[in-house]
């Protein structure tokens, strides 16, 4: 797969605690997202922060929280994202999905010749 010049930047924020199907929502939507043959998905763990609640969250022994915030970002062709947005939605009982356009300088698997 190959993604050059203008895509799209999906990002996904939901708790560590959030489940989905009896399977932690980040890995279910991970899956999901590979399932669907995106170029790749991140899954990153909030190391502070607050949401629309505005608990804040942090990983201080101070502060420890049990629900952390997860994160999961995906670059792809705008056309391969929008078509999951649907399927994602269900997913989510809170949480929050942004769009963000972006440019693709570089993407490269170690498969490819590179020049």
């Amino acid at each position: 797969m190959r993604i050059d010049g203008q895509a799209l930047l999906l990002r996904v924020y939901v708790g560590e605690t959030d489940r989905h199907a009896g399977h932690p929502l980040y890995v279910a939507i991970a899956h999901l997202l590979r399932e669907r043959g995106l170029a790749g998905a991140t899954v990153l763990r909030g190391v502070e922060g607050f949401g629309r609640t505005a608990r804040q969250r942090a990983t201080r022994p101070s502060n420890l929280s049990d629900d952390l915030s997860i994160v999961i970002e995906v670059v792809d062709e705008e056309a391969r994202i929008r078509a999951v947005l649907p399927e994602l939605d269900a997913m989510i009982g809170r949480g929050l999905i942004t769009l963000a356009p972006v440019e693709v300088i570089v993407y490269r698997s170690p498969e490819e010749d590179q020049p």
